[in-house]
């Protein structure tokens, strides 16, 4: 009995740091619901400006002989600085919005093990199961562990991304931008049609970003479902690769709990990446069924394929990146993750998830 009453000892004190952490968790959970508040509300802000001064952009080029030089300047910066903050504040909005998710799911574990050790309060617990609670909690911190370790690997390839492209596009506008001051001087005619360069090349960067954007946090996900932004993702994918992808959409379409859209679109998002990274593919088939009860996608290619069992081996699960992280995620929904490979007969990726969400034990 001793050895019980020490455990019990030890469990009550742990329920009790288990207690605090949860409500430091709700207290920084409720102050970033309050930031994502404000946030949101300063993109909405950021944006009818945006469009107020594009609108003014657009009437000064229609009268552009008659607006001084200093008025088109500033105009122009304005316009590139609002872009610019706008383009900040959504992406401080979707970094906040993933940290609230991992928090909630983090004080999810916190609950039911708190329930668990109430319940079992009462109760003597025998002397050989007496670690059986502890590593339960353990093993949800490890699995809150690695979503974080796999969204900032998601961010680090998301921050070199934004600096090989937008970044470097923007730095190219300026220069464009301080030719054009230049020329106002010496030849107006060249000044004028550089700055018709100058505006093609802000258009392009600015679809540039808008598909950064989407790849960051897809809105559309968020009005729309999944179905119709796989469609629309794929035909932009399509556009920069040289393989063929075929899309197959079977069943109901319908929404599906947020968790459920977001974890299939980054899936289908990472194998599509694969593919392009590692496949050499010629054809690629992307099939999305929902079915009763239940949402199934499978990405299959033909390329090289590779060993299904040194990619999936328990020791690299500790970098909690690429597949074996993918399949952390589909279980924690209930999911299941299939892979079917081998080197020289290309791969199929097999999802399957609960379209509900799963009913806290």
């Amino acid at each position: 009995m001793g050895a019980t009453t020490d455990f019990l000892h030890k469990l009550e004190e742990f329920q009790a740091d288990v207690a605090r952490e949860l409500e430091r968790v709700q207290q920084e959970l409720r102050e970033i619901d309050v930031l994502i508040r404000q946030s949101t509300a300063e993109v909405e802000r950021l944006a009818q400006r945006n469009m107020q001064i594009q609108n003014k952009v657009r009437q000064m080029e229609a009268n552009f002989e008659t607006v001084p030089r200093e008025d088109i300047k500033a105009l122009y910066t304005a316009a590139q600085e609002s872009q610019m903050r706008l383009f900040t504040m959504r992406s401080q909005v979707e970094q906040l919005q993933n940290k609230q998710r991992v928090l909630e799911q983090y004080a999810q574990y916190l609950e039911r093990f708190l329930e668990l050790a109430r319940s079992r309060a009462d109760t003597l617990v025998p002397e050989g199961k007496a670690e059986v609670p502890l590593d339960q909690v353990e093993s949800s911190r490890l699995l809150v562990t690695r979503i974080i370790e796999a969204q900032e690997s998601e961010r680090r390839q998301l921050a070199r991304q934004m600096h090989d492209g937008p970044a470097q596009s923007l730095t190219n506008l300026i220069l464009q931008a301080e030719i054009c001051e230049r020329l106002f001087d010496t030849d107006r005619d060249r000044a004028k049609a550089e700055l018709t360069n100058l505006k093609n090349a802000v258009n392009t960067t600015f679809q540039k970003v808008r598909d950064f954007i989407f790849d960051l946090r897809p809105m559309m996900l968020d009005d729309l479902g999944l179905a119709p932004t796989v469609k629309r993702y794929i035909d932009a994918y399509q556009r920069k690769v040289e393989y063929r992808i075929t899309l197959h959409v079977t069943g109901e379409e319908r929404r599906l709990p947020a968790p459920v859209e977001i974890t299939l679109f980054r899936a289908l998002q990472e194998l599509l990446q694969n593919v392009t990274r590692h496949a050499n593919a010629h054809q690629v088939t992307v099939q999305l069924s929902f079915q009763d009860g239940e949402v199934t996608l499978s990405v299959e290619d033909d390329g090289v394929g590779f060993d299904t069992v040194e990619a999936l081996q328990p020791a690299q699960r500790g970098q909690a990146v690429g597949l074996t992280a993918m399949q952390e995620r589909i279980e924690m929904l209930g999911g299941h993750l299939q892979v079917d490979s081998s080197i020289g007969h290309g791969t199929r990726v097999y999802i399957r998830v609960p379209a509900a969400e799963p009913v806290a034990a």
